[in-house]
This record gives C-alpha cells, sequence and structure tokens, in this order.
C-alpha cells in the first residue's frame, strides 16, 4: 500500500514567516485549518472550541479557516452572530502561498466530524501538508492518525465532541515549550514515511518487479 506522500519541497519549515492576514497580531497563537469546510470535517466542533476560549477570556489564541466549502457561508454567519472575534476566515489562496501560511502557522488542525468509519478509512491530504511543513498537528477524532500523532510526538490527539478539550489543548500547545521539538518531529515523520519521491520509488519498484515475472 502506498499512502499519501508529502510534497517536501513545497511544504517546508523555511518558509515560515509573520502572518499579514487582518485579525491576526504578531503574538497570536494561531492554529489553522487548510481544507475543504464541508459536513464531513464537522467544521462547527472549532467553532465551538473557539466559544469556550472566549468564555474563558483568552483572546490570545486565534484560529485561522482557509479555503471554501459548502458550510463555510453558515460557518461564517455563525461566527458573525456569536461575536466570535478569535475565528478568521480566508478565501482559497494559490498553493505557493498556501505554503508560507501553512509553515507560518503555530499548529495545524485535523477536523473530521465524529463518525467511526473515518477512524481507520481516511487519509487527509492536509495532514501530510502539516507535517511537512514543520507544525504540530491538533487532531480531533480517534484512529490511525491520533495514534500516529501521538507515537511521534508531533502534536495533540484530543477526544471527538468536546469543545472544552479542544480548547483545552490549544491554550496547552500555546504555551508547550516542547512545541518547537513537536513541529521537527512532524518534519522528521514527513522526510523518513512519507517522501514522495521515496514513495515513487517503491511504487516503481513494484511495478517493474511484478511485470519481470509476468
Amino acid at each position: 500500500m502506498i499512502p499519501n506522500g508529502c510534497d517536501l519541497e513545497i511544504f517546508h519549515p523555511g518558509l515560515r514567516a509573520p502572518l499579514d492576514i487582518p485579525g491576526i497580531g504578531p503574538e497570536d497563537f494561531v492554529a489553522g485549518f487548510t481544507g475543504a469546510h464541508g459536513k464531513a470535517n464537522g467544521p462547527d466542533a472549532v467553532l465551538d472550541a473557539a466559544g469556550e476560549l472566549l468564555r474563558r477570556g483568552d483572546r490570545r489564541v486565534k484560529i485561522l479557516l482557509v479555503g471554501d466549502g459548502s458550510e463555510k457561508p453558515r460557518l461564517m454567519e455563525r461566527a458573525r452572530q456569536e461575536g466570535l472575534a478569535n475565528v478568521v476566515f480566508l478565501a482559497p489562496v494559490p498553493k505557493r502561498r498556501l505554503a508560507t501560511i501553512t509553515a507560518s502557522l503555530d499548529c495545524g488542525l485535523m477536523l473530521l466530524d465524529n463518525i467511526p468509519a473515518f477512524y481507520r478509512g481516511t487519509s487527509p491530504n492536509k495532514f501530510f501538508d502539516y507535517i511537512a511543513a514543520g507544525i504540530p498537528v491538533v487532531n480531533n477524532y480517534p484512529g490511525w492518525l491520533a495514534d500516529m500523532i501521538v507515537g511521534h510526538e508531533c502534536g495533540v490527539a484530543v477526544e471527538p465532541g468536546r469543545p472544552s478539550a479542544l480548547a483545552d489543548a490549544l491554550v496547552s500547545l500555546a504555551s508547550d515549550p516542547r512545541r518547537e521539538a513537536m513541529g521537527k518531529s512532524a518534519r522528521l515523520l514527513a522526510e523518513t514515511r512519507f517522501a514522495r519521491a521515496a514513495l515513487a520509488s517503491t511504487f516503481a519498484g513494484f511495478i517493474e518487479t511484478t511485470l519481470a515475472h509476468d
């Protein structure tokens, strides 16, 4: 089985730079989600967490949602109605620009609805972009991805359906001295397990061996 791979050249920690995005300041801790805003992603979970953060008086953590999807207009309206000033929406951007934004986040958000079929049956491309960019990943559903994040110490996995747990994880990560080490572990995982060139070579080798014995 050849898994999804990381584009180690486009997504790279060396692209990190101050985020020039309205609503985000230089002292903010920015957790970003870069992907489809669809029902399968269960994006209300992150707005629930944002509301929890504001109720606690936390103004440092900002949540950046980059992309588009069927749920985006409703999410934007919900954020407006609830006064979620800690949630910033950004329209889709070209991939090179996305790579710079991703590397400049303080963590990447892996969001999926709490559906058991997703636990082992998904391979979300944004995870591979996050680890290639060398940022910690916060994951909100169980399964192989959560196991890998915890096992390789490259982020945090939280229980699904608990806004307070997601809020706790973001607040904790914002002041965690291990955050830089998590980012380095993420990049190392990308390089050693998911480099596209290596995966392509494995695939090509399989095809060549199969044809040689045909």
